[in-house]
């Protein structure tokens, strides 16, 4: 290679490397048999993880009200039955928090993905062990008996995981999106937003699952409120204490990356499968108790951001593109600059 082709070749490679490639000062790669088992293990705790909310749907809207006649048809469906009711309520969210784990590892790898997880457990059950001896941040409010064994005797130890794998699948999301425009922000301002829009994404999911979860028509109630607040039964003290929970492991989770996260390497539909299916499950259940507006609100407060960041990103200029010229004797065409000058 001549010393003309050397210099044409960093300056396009300077030219051409984006935005996100510069963000990651700390590259994660995932190489062979590992990435494979992360891949496999992510798509797979994901497809468990939407049977297990199946399962537990069919149970809540239609074997336990049903009971009498199921177990008459088949007296076998009693083993089915007590399996549901001790373990069916934490089951999904084992698997939900073993895909996003998996998730997670493929994206940022093992390290970064495990200090997420210690701080959204750690940080949400807190949250939850003081709202549930308080009633600060959330408000006034107990579990029941359903969603496995409890922390404290106050939360059930499956609370923080889908704490974690929500907030995970939500900071993906949010940093997808936040992609689509980044080109208009600086790199600390994609990682605000991201953080915002992660933490939006999950206050929304709630918007329709708490209702419906303490809906007093509901079959078994997961959490009984003390108090009556203006959002369908729910204090808005709930919402913002959410926000508050949210916004904090996510901001301390990426701070402890020590380093950028690529978009790119994210796969999409995994967070949006995740996501989605836990939008559809609390619909189910909302559905069910007659809610259908949280159901409304929830899917129009999802598809706002992407709609607004995808018409921020058509009405961009485009991006202008590296102009590539030959190199003839050892000079780049159209350079009157003798090489050496």
């Amino acid at each position: 290679m001549t010393t003309a082709e050397g210099h044409l070749a960093t300056d396009h490679r300077a030219m051409t490397t984006t935005v996100d490639e510069a963000e990651d000062t700390s590259p994660v790669t995932v190489w062979g048999s590992a990435a494979s088992a992360s891949a496999k293990a992510a798509w797979g705790g994901t497809v468990a993880h939407i049977m297990a909310m199946i399962f537990a749907l069919a149970g809540i809207l239609y074997v336990i009200p049903n009971i009498t006649e199921v177990l008459a048809s088949n007296p076998r469906a009693i083993d089915i039955y007590n399996f549901g009711m001790e373990y069916g309520g934490a089951t999904h969210m084992i698997f939900g928090a073993i895909a996003v784990f998996a998730m997670g590892v493929m994206v940022v790898g093992l390290r970064r993905t495990f200090l997420f997880f210690v701080l959204a457990y750690l940080i949400s059950a807190a949250s939850e062990l003081v709202g549930t001896s308080t009633g600060f941040p959330f408000g006034n409010y107990n579990y029941t008996d359903y969603l496995g064994y409890r922390l404290v005797d106050h939360v059930p130890f499956t609370i923080p995981l889908s704490w974690f794998y929500m907030g995970m699948a939500s900071y993906f999301l949010a940093r997808l999106v936040v992609w689509m425009v980044g080109h208009r922000l600086s790199n600390n301002g994609r990682e605000i937003t991201t953080i915002l829009l992660g933490s939006y994404f999950v206050v929304v999911w709630d918007l329709v699952l708490d209702p419906a979860m303490a809906h007093e028509d509901l079959v078994i109630r997961f959490w009984e409120w003390e108090v009556e607040g203006a959002y369908f039964g729910m204090p808005i003290q709930n919402y913002v204490g959410w926000g508050f929970t949210a916004i904090l492991f996510m901001a301390l989770g990426r701070l402890s990356w020590n380093g950028g996260i690529v978009p790119s390497r994210i796969p999409v539909m995994l967070p949006v499968i995740l996501y989605g299916s836990n939008i559809v499950f609390a619909a189910g259940l909302s559905l069910s108790v007659g809610l259908w507006i949280p159901i409304v609100l929830c899917v129009s407060l999802v598809v706002l951001p992407v709609v607004v960041a995808w018409t921020i990103r058509r009405s961009a200029p485009p991006a202008r593109r590296p102009i590539v010229r030959p190199v003839v004797g050892g000079q780049i065409a159209g350079d009157s600059t003798p090489r050496g000058a």
